[in-house]
């Protein structure tokens, strides 16, 4: 199938020309009505651009059940699409494009929507059916049609927005199914019946009656042990209200947020993966501004782990451009153990200087203008700390630069651990700038 395009009004070239685009895919086509220069001309004019109620009832039926019928047939990903009068998208098995295309322009050109509405009804599948209470075996080619594997995925699916469980098998030509309804989801939808129109409970109390199929048994775990237990007891208690974790991110949040979060504190834990077009000579690699773009990338990577741990507004590291010469010789020192780099030390070189004695409440004193290397900022992993990584950042810092230790001067304000590292580096006092 090509990409087309068809124009519903008699101009094609009229600014208010609305049209339908047809697109394919691997799995499906995507039919979109394109109304937005007519949404632009007509909205000036004082016509309201809103659809009406009935209309978007009509395409969100028909889009759920196209999608349905999409996955039923074991497309494994996901649809993406726009809402609002611009744009109507819907999606089709390719023998239902031209269904789909007259449907579309029957809402849009005549205002009737019941061609959406026997689309949708075209494709409805009997989810309720499926999904109903009680053992049974769905066979293949009767109640079905896709492949068990895919059937199964799909129906696990829908279970999970009904809140049911489903305890099913795929055999070869069949799918069993014993779909149940956990306590918790069961409280939740009566606790909460508007965000569950129309749910009715159908699977607490079902009983299989003496003539139900049984499941053949193939080996392994016995099948459904929690058959007929009795529900867990919740209890309040109190909790520590914590809304951030250690790494810096917030605990509280949206399933989204929370795998983010995962994926976040495992690289602030164990450090950044390094990239694979990176070859190490060595354990420590000094970044300058005139460095190839991908290991400034890295630095740039790896300031991100301070800057959302500590809150700060910026990274500590923002070179990406063209490489150039910094009159202050900015760098980073990446440590890298175990395929990660598990440090990180921004530094650059300044010759305004105090001495601090890093003694609380103590003053500065003793002003300096002699060129030292300066610690904008060091970073360790989580798992990492308290192992001594701050301070081979500091030594390999000095060392590069040609100076002792305590003759490197650190940015001002020190935080608790850098002050803590600093005394154990530098005894007897040390310069800030």
């Amino acid at each position: 199938m090509t990409e087309r395009r068809i124009y519903l009004d008699p101009d094609p070239l009229d600014p208010r020309s609305r049209k339908i685009d047809v697109r394919a895919s691997q799995w499906y086509a995507t039919v979109v009505l394109d109304r937005d220069e007519y949404v632009y001309v007509a909205t000036p004019r004082g016509h309201s651009p809103e659809l009406p109620i009935a209309y978007m009832e009509a395409v969100d039926r028909a889009c759920s059940a196209s999608m349905d019928r999409i996955y039923y047939d074991g497309y494994p990903g996901g649809f993406v699409w726009g809402s609002g009068p611009s744009w109507i998208t819907l999606f089709a098995q390719f023998s239902q494009v031209e269904t789909a295309v007259e449907a579309l322009r029957a809402a849009e050109m005549d205002h009737d929507y019941t061609k959406l509405h026997a689309f949708a009804d075209s494709l409805a599948l009997p989810v309720n059916d499926w999904l109903a209470p009680g053992e049974r075996e769905l066979v293949r080619g009767i109640d079905f049609h896709s492949s068990p594997s895919v059937f199964l995925r799909f129906l696990r699916n829908k279970a999970k927005g009904y809140g049911l469980r489903l305890n099913g098998r795929a055999t070869a030509g069949s799918v069993w199914v014993r779909p149940t309804l956990p306590f918790i989801a069961k409280e939740i939808r009566e606790r909460f019946p508007e965000q569950h129109p129309g749910w009715v409970d159908r699977w607490t109390d079902y009983v299989d009656s003496d003539a139900a199929p049984i499941r053949p048994w193939i080996g392994g775990r016995e099948q459904d042990l929690s058959y007929g237990a009795k529900p867990v007891q919740f209890r309040a208690a109190k909790i520590p209200e914590l809304d951030s974790c250690r790494c810096g991110m917030r605990l509280r949040g949206s399933s989204d947020d929370r795998k983010a979060h995962a994926t976040h504190h495992t690289a602030w834990e164990f450090g950044i993966r390094v990239p694979k077009n990176l070859m190490w000579l060595s354990d420590l690699a000094i970044i300058t501004t005139e460095s190839p773009i991908a290991w400034r990338k890295l630095a740039y990577k790896m300031a991100r782990w301070p800057q959302v741990e500590n809150h700060y507004d910026f990274r500590s590291w923002s070179h990406l451009d063209e490489p150039e010469v910094t009159p202050d010789n900015l760098r980073a020192y990446l440590l890298q153990a175990n395929d990660s780099v598990i440090g990180y030390l921004a530094a650059h070189d300044t010759n305004e200087h105090r001495h601090w004695d890093l003694a609380d409440d103590s003053q500065y004193d003793g002003e300096d203008d002699t060129l030292r290397p300066r610690i904008n900022l060091i970073w360790v992993a989580g798992t990492y700390r308290h192992q001594g990584i701050g301070g081979t950042l500091v030594r390999a810092l000095a060392d590069d630069f040609g100076c002792d230790i305590a003759d490197v001067s650190w940015s001002n304000p020190i935080s608790d651990a850098g002050r803590r590292l600093a005394r154990r580096l530098s005894p007897a006092g040390v310069w800030v700038s």
